[in-house]
């Protein structure tokens, strides 16, 4: 499998980066345990102008700095004290875009993303759960806001192609899911998924 590039991630369209995402494979190896799964659900956030975004009217705190840093970084971050939300940083420095992972399809060490959820396989009714939701999709692939300003160039956390391929009729488009305090920009058309795939989160608009 081929690592994406900083180039990929280097680009001031997050919403098209956002799309091309899917199908894609984020890895992580933690302690010489490898998790991997394919992208089926992302969400894009654009920054300065975006009232979804963190960084919206260019807000800079301790937490979101790591955004307005390299493109192709790691930005993870707590949510309701409880979900580890794993995030691509994207566009050059000091643009501070975000690609959310929200959902992905198991594809290697499924068998570690249930022991960190502490259950056995079949305990759940829903068999998608593991990575179904982006705070699942943390906690499946044991990533943590330490992991904040990782590059996506390393060993530990990537993101990979292995050429598999999504034709245009496959991807899903819809606002974002939790973020009507944005107004109106809790409309935007940033939601992209793969149709028909069973851990995509939230409602689905085929």
């Amino acid at each position: 499998m081929k690592k994406l590039n900083a180039a990929f991630y280097d680009r001031p369209d997050v919403v098209q980066i956002a799309k091309e995402l899917l199908g894609k494979v984020l890895v992580t190896k933690f302690d010489g345990e490898l998790t991997a799964g394919r992208i089926v659900e992302t969400e894009a956030y654009a920054g300065t102008i975006d009232r979804a975004s963190h960084a919206w009217n260019g807000r800079r705190t301790k937490r979101t700095e790591v955004m307005y840093g390299l493109p192709g970084t790691a930005y993870v971050y707590l949510c309701y004290g409880i979900h580890q939300m794993f995030n691509v940083v994207t566009n050059q420095k000091d643009v501070p875009h975000a690609i959310l992972i929200r959902a992905l399809e198991p594809l290697e060490g499924e068998e570690i993303m249930y022991k960190r959820f502490g259950v056995k396989k079949g305990q759940r009714a829903d068999p998608h759960f593991l990575t179904k939701g982006p705070g699942n999709v943390g906690r499946a692939l044991g990533l943590y806001t330490t992991h904040t300003g990782s590059s996506l160039q390393g060993d530990e956390v990537y993101i990979g192609e292995d050429g598999f391929k999504l034709k245009k009729a496959d991807i899903g488009i819809s606002p974002r899911i939790g973020v009507d305090y944005a107004g109106e920009h809790a409309e935007w058309l940033y939601r992209f998924y793969v149709k028909g795939n069973k851990y995509v989160s939230g409602k689905i608009r085929d």
